[in-house]
């Protein structure tokens, strides 16, 4: 690969990269609490990935990324299949996303009914990741675990240009992309394609995805912006399913096999096809230099199928809603300067859903109607907050939402639920943060907050096919408190915080006497956490020699969750480990710049045994995931830019379950992740 590497560098370039010390160890900001604010002053935890820790990657995935941060879980079960916690258990998750509110620039990508279709985007298509993590309601609504802020491709760059990417891999990945970007002296206008495939490692689990993302920035007057984003996803993966523990060790490539009356995942032809359209408008208006209004309105439709081992689901799902708010400012000078800022807004959604099941006649086809409901689910609320900095040391702030919650459901079939509809209480969020500056490098911080995440259409209405209206909303309040640190130009960053998390009426997902899922409420639990995350430059770059930079980050992640008080008809898991949750995750990663422009980074990735039932007798078996990555970059012609890498995912060959199926019927824990695998591809930009 050197070899190769030397003769571009000698045939092709009239001068390599340029290193940028700047850019590297620029002052980090957070962007998330609706304006900029500096991250050493921010009174909250805050996880950033910014767009060269994303190219650092194997860019098909965000797992190794996400999982870097500390307090953040991301798992796979199969290409396409993921889901995600913050700070918390995948209890109600058996796939995708829960829990967790997630937003796609202005725009709410989770849909009132509490889904998040993250595994449409593209990982190219997105330039910067922001993570608030524990319960941040007072601004963005229903949640409990957290909030994921994705800032899309084109705001960092400054001119026109066209990027063509292609990369490939083990089990047939492919991944092609192109992204487009037009400057003009008032607007900026974004096109990005991606196409992404994967064989799969196991039997029963390939992928294809084809996605197409458009935004357009229009400063239309002076203080006066126009933004329109859409994008398009057409997802399909098929769903291998889990193993049993002797399974797993005989064959952990097959998928679920046939057992007693219900057939296995090959015949059935188990997997996702997902359509969806998504789009929304945003206008930001300057009054002066003090107020500032920001607007938007989006909405989204899905085309849904799911082929299951004992149904054929269909989903026709419409969401649409609004978001404004007000921001008034007052910035003062000087030694004794005090500056403060207001925000008041209100956020609504409204979503759609036809489901329907009919029998899996085998082969993905469909055969006699079991049910049909119609769900409408509305969910709306205010928020305020006041943000106040004293003498560029102390920093306060307050803030609160109200949030509303109501479903009606309508049997669209006959011998299914009857018509109905649940509405919620009106539940306060109130938020409390204070920050201060012990010197100038180093600050503490402190919070209490209260999380609300009511049940998502998913669980209220689950495989089984019955109405749960018992269902109730969980809750609970977060006391945190943390220090950060950052050395003069950011050379050392430091990071780390202590919280505790009391929730009431968890919800927990269970597997009925056929293997269907259901969720109820398990009462109370006790999550106890600690976090830290270091990040340090021993060689700055921009250096010479052999070794032209050298930065090692670490993080990691102490879990204390337990039941609290959870009985369970005749077992009582009081006092078990909550499941599906590790009691440690220690990540550690090293950046080596070297001559020619290359660059080496890995990481190692060491995962705590898991338990995957709520008795606790079965364990997933720890694990060390190591993944490394050479890349090459420089300049043609002193304009054009070229990236070509290569890397390796599992170099240790683990053998390891990533996405276990927790309480699984038939105890099939298991979804074996790939073993040791390659990939490699290159990037021109003109």
């Amino acid at each position: 690969m050197k070899i190769i590497l030397f003769l571009f560098s000698s045939s092709l370039l009239s001068q390599v990269a340029p290193r940028d010390t700047i850019l590297e160890l620029k002052e980090a900001v957070v962007k998330g609490y609706l304006s900029t604010q500096p991250l050493l002053h921010t009174p909250t935890s805050v996880g950033i990935i910014n767009v060269n820790r994303l190219r650092s990657e194997a860019d098909e995935t965000l797992l190794p990324a996400l999982n870097s941060l500390p307090g953040v879980r991301m798992e796979e079960r199969s290409p396409g299949s993921y889901r995600l916690s913050l700070r918390g258990s995948l209890l109600r998750s058996p796939w995708g996303v829960r829990n967790v509110k997630i937003y796609m620039d202005e725009f709410p990508l989770t849909d009132a009914g509490g889904n998040t279709y993250l595994n449409l985007v593209d990982t190219r298509s997105i330039n910067r990741i922001e993570v608030l993590k524990g319960p941040d309601g007072s601004l963005f609504g229903a949640n409990s675990g957290g909030v994921v802020l994705i800032d899309p491709v084109g705001s960092q760059q400054d001119h026109s240009g066209l990027e063509l990417g292609l990369s490939g891999g083990s089990y047939g990945m492919l991944h092609q992309n192109a992204s487009l970007q037009f400057q003009g002296e008032e607007s900026q206008f974004n096109l990005d394609q991606a196409y992404l495939r994967s064989d799969g490692y196991r039997e029963n689990s390939a992928m294809r995805r084809h996605y197409i993302q458009a935004a357009e920035q229009w400063n239309y007057s002076p203080g006066n912006e126009l933004e329109l984003f859409a994008f398009y996803a057409d997802l399909q993966y098929e769903t291998p399913g889990g193993l049993n523990e002797q399974q797993y060790a005989e064959d952990p490539r097959q998928a679920r096999q046939a057992a007693g009356p219900n057939p296995g995942a090959v015949e059935q032809q188990a997997g996702i096809f997902n359509k969806t359209l998504f789009g929304g408008i945003s206008h930001e208006a300057h009054f002066g230099s003090n107020l500032r209004h920001v607007a938007s309105v989006f909405g989204s439709l899905t085309d849904f199928e799911n082929p299951f081992i004992t149904n054929y689901e269909v989903r026709d799902e419409r969401n649409f809603g609004g978001r404004t708010y007000l921001e008034l400012t007052w910035e003062d000078t000087g030694v004794e300067a005090t500056n403060w800022k207001w925000n008041l807004g209100l956020e609504w959604q409204q979503s759609h859903h036809e489901i329907v099941n009919y029998d899996n006649e085998g082969n993905a086809i469909r055969g006699a109607l079991q049910a049909a409901d119609e769900f409408k689910t509305n969910s709306h609320f205010y928020f305020t907050s006041f943000t106040a900095n004293f003498y560029d040391r102390f920093t306060a702030e307050a803030a609160v939402s109200l949030n509303f919650y109501k479903y009606n459901f309508e049997a669209l079939s006959a011998g299914t639920a009857p018509s109905g509809e649940n509405g919620f209480s009106p539940q306060w969020m109130p938020r409390l943060s204070l920050s201060y500056l012990l010197n100038s490098n180093l600050a503490w911080r402190a919070s209490v907050s209260r999380g609300y995440s009511p049940p998502t259409t998913a669980e209220i209405r689950p495989s089984n096919q019955i109405v749960n209206t018992d269902l109730q909303a969980e809750t609970g309040w977060n006391y945190e408190t943390g220090f950060r640190y950052m050395s003069r130009n950011n050379r050392l960053q430091m990071d780390a915080s202590i919280y505790f998390y009391k929730m009431e009426e968890a919800i927990v997902r269970r597997l009925d006497q056929d293997g269907e899922e259901f969720f109820t409420n398990a009462g109370g639990t006790d999550q106890l956490g600690f976090e830290s995350l270091i990040s340090y430059w021993f060689l700055e770059p921009g250096g010479d020699g052999i070794i032209q930079g050298l930065r090692v980050t670490n993080s990691y992640t102490h879990n204390q969750f337990e039941f609290r008080n959870y009985i369970q008809e005749q077992d009582d898991y009081s006092g078990n480990r909550l499941t599906g949750v590790p009691r440690n995750v220690l990540v550690t990663g090293i950046e080596l710049r070297l001559p020619h422009s290359l660059t080496f980074t890995a990481q190692h990735n060491f995962t705590d045994e898991i338990p995957l039932n709520n008795a606790n007798s079965v364990y997933a078996d720890s694990y060390h995931l190591v993944q490394a990555k050479l890349m090459w970059r420089a300049v043609v012609n002193n304009e054009h830019r070229l990236e070509i890498y290569a890397g390796v995912d599992n170099l240790l060959n683990e053998k390891y379950s990533l996405g276990n199926d927790i309480n699984a019927f038939g105890n099939r824990f298991f979804n074996a992740a790939p073993d040791k695998n390659y990939f490699a591809g290159i990037t021109f930009g003109l």
